[in-house]
């Protein structure tokens, strides 16, 4: 009880909780209930890349062949393994065993060799000091029980002008056919990042269903 009120006066606040979320707020928005890996087989749904035109999300990732790329939350590896043959290295960051393991197996599968698989915790995606160059998150972030602690290891992992992606629901539009919480608007998810010390660079519109924000590290 301690530990929470020293929160609630620092960083978060606490209320009931609402439908699909955990009663935990950052900066007036409700955290999320996480969906987890029981979620598999919508992420691999036949009609995912259609209805979110994930081929553009990925050509517009702003990396390079040098690029070090970290995929929080990534899964099965639906983005994984998109990016993996634009950049020199993805890090898949995973918390259940179970996501790990299934990456693991299909790295082999698709002999990917520049995809290593990492096991992250609930406050820091524990990656070392200036290691990356983007750290993507792909309706990932409204999740993270602890938003700010999570922001500020990011913060550290990247490497001076490194970057955040977001790729989250589009909140303003009542027409996503996405649970209230597991949408966030460009305002809140602004005022969020800029919090924690990263300018907003760009809202490459046209995806149909997300935001596709870009963020830097200042």
């Amino acid at each position: 009880m301690q530990q929470q009120s020293q929160q609630k006066d620092s960083v978060y606040t606490y209320k009931r909780s609402s439908k699909n979320g955990i009663g935990k707020f950052y900066k007036g928005r409700e955290i999320a209930q996480v969906m987890g890996f029981s979620g598999a087989g919508w992420l691999e749904r036949d009609t995912r890349n259609q209805e979110e035109n994930v081929e553009l999300a990925v050509k517009n990732l702003p990396v390079d062949k040098k690029s070090v790329v970290a995929d929080i939350g990534a899964g099965t590896g639906f983005y994984t393994y998109r990016i993996a043959p634009k950049v020199s290295k993805v890090i898949a960051i995973e918390l259940e065993d179970e996501a790990l393991d299934y990456l693991k197996k299909r790295s082999k599968e698709l002999k990917q060799n520049n995809v290593e698989v990492v096991k992250g915790a609930e406050k820091a995606p524990n990656l070392p000091d200036n290691s990356i160059d983007l750290a993507l998150m792909v309706d990932v972030y409204h999740e993270l029980e602890f938003p700010h602690e999570y922001l500020q290891a990011l913060y550290k992992a990247l490497k001076t002008g490194g970057k955040i992606v977001m790729l989250e629901y589009k909140g303003e539009d009542p027409e996503v056919p996405i649970k209230d919480l597991h949408k966030t608007t460009l305002v809140q998810i602004s005022k969020e990042l800029t919090a924690n010390g990263f300018k907003f660079v760009e809202d490459k519109e046209g995806l149909p269903m997300q935001h596709f924000l870009i963020y830097q590290k200042q």
